[in-house]
């Protein structure tokens, strides 16, 4: 299955439109010190968000598959993006009622979540550039 996002720059702004498979739509800015507006999460700010709920929305599906009531689920994602290598910190915190047994479980399966896994095999980029129409200054 392929995934498609498409993003368009705001004329006179920093602001991106992004549509995600032809039907989500979201926007993201920079920050004002470095010319934005500080109106949405920045780009970079939106990978941790992706991590943290991918964590918890398979969490939560897991659970479900096992009837077990995790209570309220929170993952929280530190993501150091100056590091080298990059660096994130995740925190999931349960108030369901369960066992040892259960939480080693719930463990392996929060390192499974198909983002994680995406960061940690690694990542082909092949990108091209294409000019729309020829410039007048060509």
């Amino acid at each position: 299955m392929s995934l498609t996002a498409t993003s368009r720059a705001i004329p006179g702004t920093l602001r991106q439109e992004i549509v995600i498979d032809g039907k989500h739509r979201l926007i993201t800015d920079e920050p004002e010190e470095v010319g934005g507006e500080g109106s949405a999460p920045a780009p970079h700010e939106l990978f941790p968000a992706a991590l943290a709920a991918c964590v918890s929305t398979t969490l939560v599906m897991y659970a479900r598959t096992k009837q077990w009531q995790l209570g309220d689920v929170q993952v929280d994602v530190a993501y150091d993006h100056r590091s080298t290598p990059r660096r994130f910190e995740i925190a999931i915190r349960l108030d369901g009622d369960l066992s040892a047994e259960q939480l080693a479980r719930l463990e392996k399966v929060a390192a499974a979540c198909p983002v994680r896994k995406a960061i940690e095999i690694g990542v082909v980029f092949e990108e091209r550039i294409e000019q729309l129409s020829p410039s007048a200054a060509a």
